[in-house]
């Protein structure tokens, strides 16, 4: 009888550990978190080969909040939302559900500018990942010829009214062995009649890796001669104190303050 007891309680334990270990798989499988893979092919193959090489719009999709400062203005900005919030000694600008505000304590900045620079620069800084956004349309280029290396090109365009300026075009042109990009070339239509067909130029000559992504520490606007860039304009544009993360701001940082006014 005391055999049989034992052998009963052995087995008894036996199937206890074994639903023990059963419930501890249960648990890790519930904790697995699937990422939702983004879909790559509506893009050309350059824009793929540039993206991949800068970290990979998987990688991009993953990230919230981009902070940097520039001269002596503070970024701070949610990549996925766009709500973005611009600091500088004079006057704050930002945006919230695509709502723009300007707060000043002096009529420092027109007002009737701050809808077209409040993200001015992040739009510079984020490339090349928004050239993948929604709505745009891609066409390739003749390349770019400068200082003996052949810069392959692509052409990016708008659907109508996406936007604040559908009219406006880039070309984006990448290097051909690193594959990153280099010259960024854009028309500006912002408060004009009609679509432009002169192209300013600018320089992405040095990047830094941050959390996996290839991001620009440098920004140089070049002179341009028959719509190709000739010699450096002007002050080389430095970014400093760059980070990016996947967690997000406060909704409370992007709002518009006490003293602000919203902006058409």
């Amino acid at each position: 009888m005391k055999k049989i007891i034992l052998a009963l309680f052995v087995a008894t334990l036996m199937v206890s550990c074994k639903t023990e270990e059963k419930k501890e798989v249960s648990v890790e499988k519930e904790t697995v978190v699937e990422k939702t893979m983004v879909d790559l092919s509506r893009y050309p193959q350059g824009l793929k080969d540039v993206l991949a090489a800068h970290g990979g719009l998987q990688k991009w999709s993953e990230m919230r909040s981009l902070t940097y400062s520039l001269d002596e203005t503070e970024t701070i900005a949610d990549v996925q939302t766009r709500d973005i919030v611009v600091k500088s000694p004079t006057h704050t600008i930002g945006s919230l559900d695509g709502k723009v505000w300007i707060a000043q304590d002096s009529a420092y900045f027109p007002e009737a500018r701050a809808k077209f620079y409040h993200n001015l620069m992040f739009y510079f800084y984020s490339m090349p990942f928004l050239l993948a956004d929604s709505g745009i349309v891609y066409e390739d280029v003749e390349p770019l010829e400068f200082d003996g290396v052949t810069y392959p090109g692509i052409k990016v365009g708008f659907e109508a009214a996406v936007g604040d300026s559908p009219d406006d075009n880039y070309l984006m042109y990448y290097h051909p062995e690193t594959k990153k990009m280099t010259w960024l070339a854009y028309t500006v239509t912002a408060g004009n009649r009609g679509k432009s067909d002169k192209f300013n130029f600018v320089n992405y000559n040095e990047w830094n890796e941050v959390n996996g992504l290839l991001l620009p520490t440098q920004l140089t606007w070049y002179k341009v001669e028959n719509n190709k860039p000739t010699v450096p304009a002007g002050k080389v544009r430095e970014f400093k104190s760059i980070d990016i993360d996947g967690g997000n701001m406060d909704t409370a940082t992007y709002a518009k303050p006490e003293n602000g006014v919203y902006v058409d």
